[in-house]
């Protein structure tokens, strides 16, 4: 096992499918030329969606995704796709009732499914506020927390959220004991915006 945990496989792929509509094989290829010999076997499109892997490896593949697609500022776009990804697939019924509540209280659920450490807890404060907090998860880092609001924001419009803000309110990164995203949003007219990258 890893030192910090492991992410399943899902995770990996959701991102090279990511690298891959955004810069094409070429762009996908120089991201993976990139990576260490060992991280290259692990991150390649025969990994299973519901394997283990290091969550090392995770980190190094976004940090050479955002070498080559921009920067830090691709971390919740990255987040927003694979939300999009899971929540119209896998994970559909998530999202079925239209109410980011019904997906939000879910989320210790859906921690559990992609990481193998730690846990999540969610807090309605009012019809358009929640609070997420993940404690005594091993598996964190900048950017991943930066995904992780990509992720809320983007299952939030899915819900029907409208003019929806994530901020990270504590980070493990920064020395607190835990990582606290709230989550504000209006509610309106389910309307699904195409994922980042796409066009209407």
């Amino acid at each position: 096992m890893s030192g910090r945990g492991q992410i399943r496989g899902g995770v990996l792929l959701s991102r090279l499918a990511f690298v891959r509509e955004q810069a094409g094989e070429s762009g996908l290829r120089a991201v993976m030329s990139a990576l260490t010999e060992t991280d290259r076997v692990l991150v390649t499109d025969i990994v299973l969606a519901i394997g283990w892997y290091p969550f090392e490896t995770q980190e190094r593949l976004d940090a050479e995704i955002a070498e080559h697609l921009g920067g830090a500022t691709i971390y919740r776009a990255l987040g927003a796709h694979s939300a999009t990804s899971a929540l119209t697939t896998t994970h559909k019924n998530f999202v079925r009732e239209h109410d980011p509540h019904a997906l939000l209280k879910h989320i210790a659920q859906l921690h559990r499914l992609y990481k193998d450490t730690g846990q999540m807890t969610y807090d309605r404060v009012d019809d358009g506020t929640a609070v997420l907090r993940a404690f005594e998860c091993d598996s964190f880092s900048l950017s991943d927390c930066l995904t992780n609001l990509g992720w809320h924001e983007r299952a939030i419009e899915m819900c029907g959220g409208r003019n929806v803000r994530a901020v990270e309110t504590r980070c493990r990164t920064k020395g607190d004991y835990m990582c606290e995203y709230t989550c504000r949003w209006d509610m309106g007219p389910v309307s699904i915006r195409p994922p980042p990258g796409r066009s209407a």
